[in-house]
């Protein structure tokens, strides 16, 4: 299991700004000063949010002259439902154990 990309691709939940975002782009690409404008905070704030979510690979962006716009990642979104699917899942060898001594 890579513990690297895992904490990198679940950082993108770890902030109520990050999921306020994901939550916006569920309903398609939106441009940076709608997001800003969306959430009220300064341009930086929001930068530093993007970086961090396109990062994950969750979020995706594409310039159009002076714009950035910003959308979910098909292929990240369906990364982080599965690895958060793995993690979770028990495996066939479960089983309680303890090493402590009475």
């Amino acid at each position: 299991m890579d513990y690297e990309s895992n904490a990198r691709l679940f950082k993108a939940f770890c902030d109520e700004n990050r999921l306020r975002i994901i939550e916006l782009l569920k309903d398609g690409e939106k441009c940076a000063c709608t997001l800003q404008d969306e959430l009220t905070i300064v341009q930086s704030t929001l930068s530093h949010h993007m970086k961090i979510l396109i990062e994950s690979k969750v979020v995706e962006s594409r310039k159009d002259k002076k714009w950035t716009y910003y959308s979910l990642s098909d292929s990240g979104s369906e990364l982080a439902k599965n690895t958060l699917s793995e993690i979770l899942t028990k495996s066939e060898n479960y089983s309680s154990f303890c090493i402590c001594e009475d």
